[in-house]
């Protein structure tokens, strides 16, 4: 048996970026941790895509700086750059995304 599942609370760091039934957008989430007498926030971000009805929904409603809940599963895949060289990708393929905050957000 096996599990790939992603669950992320984050905010957008752009708009997302609609083109027909995907919509792509990245994430940011972050964590304080101390480190010695300090405290230190770390920001990881996070690629997502979304995909049909819920590609449609983010692009209409989704701005940056909104806050989201996303489920989903990672994937990676595997593309040549421009040289030629060999380049992994890694994004969370949304399944279900939710808007948090207000509506005026």
């Amino acid at each position: 048996m096996s599990v790939n599942k992603v669950i992320l609370v984050g905010n957008l760091g752009a708009d997302p970026d609609n083109r027909g039934a995907v919509t792509k957008m990245r994430i940011a989430t972050s964590d304080r941790r101390k480190v010695g007498d300090e405290w230190v926030d770390h920001t990881e971000w996070h690629n997502v895509a979304c995909f049909g009805r819920t590609a449609e929904n983010v692009a209409k409603f989704c701005r940056k700086g909104k806050q989201v809940y996303i489920e989903g599963k990672i994937r990676t895949s595997k593309y040549q750059d421009r040289d030629g060289n060999d380049r992994w990708a890694t994004e969370v393929v949304a399944d279900n995304v939710r808007f948090l905050g207000s509506r005026d957000e």
